[in-house]
């Protein structure tokens, strides 16, 4: 059990021996070396017609070469968008016309999300060891680094440490008047325990990524193109769209399934304000299976009208929202010091981006407060 995690490492290699393919992987590999050498524009504009097609893998449709095809092209967009002085407000059509075929495939928009630079984007160093903190490593990178490195993985870890949470979310929402409360009382358990887990890795983030490292190098390249004010006028996909220019938001932990997931089975509510709408336009950046799943757990679950006066299953109830008011509390702690305390700072790269908007395009320091706090104001 991996909970959204793929339940087979994702691929390094595609199935398939096409010249196109063979071009997208060697370009995403030696991205690095190519914003460096501020290559990477020149090299994408010297490429015509098919040389990135992804024909071969649409006919074959295997999930694992799809995923792999998305995030070396989410990548490579990402990049061209990003890795210059000024960001490029038009992709060429033979980088936006593959990466728009496969999105769609994928039933997921064309921008790099958090299934494609996280969930999809990592192997086992050693195949026969767990999923840990020091046993993964990334398939792709921007500008690569201990840093960077280090920040996706954590994420790709708790993913594996909360699956037990995921578990026992799906078996709660399956919970009716005849569950037993001991039934409920250890699938509580079951996720106080699994979000144990998730916020001792994420309290591990500072351990080998810096402030400044996020966010001047790691940071800039995963930002999106909706409520973005370095890119006001969207984004246009040559030859997609109709040349029209999209407005997508960036990748952001918010497209996590996890704190969702947790938020419906446990039936922790959210005021309805601009902030909840942005929680569900999130989801349609997650694999539709995984929005489905949310779906589904929000639309069974009963859990509070089973606490009845249960004094067990109420404190129980309330270490979940505490280990979830931990976690909120834990990433609030991370914006202030990772971006807010950083934009202040005078530097002589000037890439941050937007200090009031997360990389999602939303007013992140506020929106992570009332977060916490509303979990907080929950418990029983």
């Amino acid at each position: 059990m991996k909970g959204f995690l793929p339940k087979i490492a994702p691929a390094k290699l595609y199935s398939i021996d096409s010249s196109s393919c063979i071009r997208i992987q060697e370009i995403c590999s030696n991205l690095p070396k190519l914003l460096l050498t501020g290559k990477l524009h020149s090299t994408i504009e010297r490429l015509s017609g098919e040389d990135l097609s992804i024909k071969s893998l649409l006919i074959n449709q295997k999930d694992q070469d799809l995923q792999l095809a998305m995030s070396h092209l989410s990548f490579i967009a990402h990049a061209y968008i990003w890795g210059d002085k000024k960001p490029h407000s038009k992709l060429p059509s033979v980088l936006a016309k593959p990466w728009v075929e496969v999105a769609k495939q994928l039933g997921r928009p064309p921008i790099l999300s958090y299934a494609s630079y996280c969930l999809d984007n990592w192997f086992l160093i050693d195949e026969d060891e767990e999923i840990s903190l020091e046993n993964v490593g990334l398939l792709n990178n921007f500008l690569g680094g201990v840093d960077e490195d280090w920040f996706v993985t954590v994420h790709v870890c708790i993913e594996n440490a909360a699956s037990s949470a995921i578990e026992a979310c799906k078996k709660i929402s399956q919970c009716d008047e005849s569950s037993s409360e001991k039934e409920i009382l250890t699938l509580l358990n079951q996720i106080v325990k699994s979000m144990k887990k998730v916020n001792l890795i994420f309290s591990r983030m500072p351990e080998k990524c810096d402030p400044y490292i996020y966010y001047h190098r790691v940071r800039p390249f995963i930002f999106g193109t909706k409520d973005n004010p370095s890119l006001k006028k969207g984004l246009i996909y040559e030859g997609q769209f109709e040349n029209k220019p999209q407005f997508f938001r960036g990748e952001t932990g918010a497209q996590s399934s996890i704190i969702p997931s947790l938020d419906g089975a446990l039936q922790i509510s959210h005021t309805k304000d601009h902030l909840r709408h942005y929680l569900n336009e999130m989801r349609d950046y997650m694999p539709p299976k995984h929005r489905e799943f949310i779906n589904t757990i929000e639309k069974n679950s009963m859990l509070k009208k089973l606490l009845n006066d249960s004094s067990r299953l109420i404190n129980k109830y309330n270490d979940c929202l505490e280990e979830i008011r931990a976690f909120r509390a834990m990433h609030l702690e991370y914006a202030a010091t990772y971006i807010h305390k950083q934009s202040q700072i005078k530097n002589p790269f000037g890439r941050g981006g937007s200090t009031i908007t997360g990389t999602g395009g939303t007013p992140f320091m506020s929106y992570l407060k009332k977060h916490r706090d509303e979990t907080e104001a929950q418990k029983k």
